[in-house]
């Protein structure tokens, strides 16, 4: 059994067991989380997909960590004028394991 979630702009298909790193959460570590909007559930009845969310599915997961992705480094520059700068950003992430889904 599968489900296709969306959560933090992106999409991601999920079973139990798997484990995700999404878009930063506000929860804390140990903490259950519940997904609502979720896209598309298949099980023994087939593919069920919503428009846009299947109504009653929700998936269940615990959250592990929070931490940050590696460094992308940013160099932007102009010709001829001596012009630099040079910047880094890292992703926060949030690690959740998917325990259920119900759907």
């Amino acid at each position: 059994m599968y489900a296709i979630i969306e959560t933090g702009g992106k999409q991601y298909k999920v079973q139990a067991g798997d484990v995700l790193y999404i878009e930063k959460l506000d929860a804390a570590e140990g903490e259950a989380v519940t997904f609502n909007r979720v896209l598309a559930v298949s099980g023994d009845k087939g593919l069920v997909t919503g428009s846009p969310v299947v109504e009653g599915a929700v998936v269940s997961a615990k959250v592990e960590k929070h931490g940050k992705g590696q460094k992308v480094t940013i160099f932007k520059y102009k010709p001829k004028k001596n012009e630099r700068r040079r910047q880094g950003h890292r992703q926060p992430y949030t690690k959740v394991i998917i325990e259920k889904i119900q759907g």
